[in-house]
């Protein structure tokens, strides 16, 4: 019996809300799929490439702020991806009070996947990150700063790792892509 209604679940969220989601956001490209139980908030400001698979119970607020996803980008499950902070400089004023509009530009920040990324389960990316072409993002970390292309990062704050690949080889990878470390053809 669980089968079938994990069959019949699975099936709707394909066919209708994930449907409806994608029609609901800024832009998109072809191959997208959404798992199950995402929230989109702002989405008119959300911005996804082609070949894009985003993890069930996945997290995007950008009501202030952008979040553009190039191609070939995987995010886990439970993945958190907020475009704004709030103001906690406003003396005499409780955090929760502070609207919108109170806010200054650097309360709220566009976000960058450049593509071929992986981000892992439980990530969470904050204002003003991009994310470089090719970067990893370990399960579990936090990441308030950019990442290099084709590194791996981890950890709270995530820090670099180690890289993919060699010098040598990423030319390799490049070349075999047909493309060059910008990602143009």
């Amino acid at each position: 019996m669980y089968k079938i209604i994990r069959f019949f679940q699975r099936a709707w969220n394909k066919l209708i809300v994930s449907k409806i989601k994608l029609a609901a956001i800024g832009s998109h490209g072809s191959n997208v799929k959404l798992g199950r139980n995402i929230s989109l908030y702002g989405e008119k400001n959300l911005h996804i490439g082609n070949d894009v698979s985003i993890g069930e119970q996945a997290l995007f607020m950008c009501t202030l702020a952008k979040i553009y996803i190039g191609d070939h980008v995987m995010f886990g499950p439970k993945v958190t991806v907020i475009t704004g902070g709030h103001r906690t400089d406003i003396v005499g004023r409780y955090m929760s009070s502070v609207t919108d509009s109170e806010k200054r530009p650097e309360d709220d920040r566009d976000i960058v996947f450049e593509g071929d990324n992986w981000i892992g389960a439980n990530v969470t990316v904050l204002r003003g990150v991009k994310i470089g072409k090719g970067a990893v993002v370990a399960a579990g970390a936090v990441v308030t700063k950019d990442v290099p292309a084709y590194s791996i990062v981890g950890g709270v704050p995530a820090k670099v790792i180690k890289n993919r690949f060699s010098e040598e080889d990423l030319k390799r990878h490049l070349e075999m892509l047909g493309e060059d470390l910008h990602g143009t053809v």
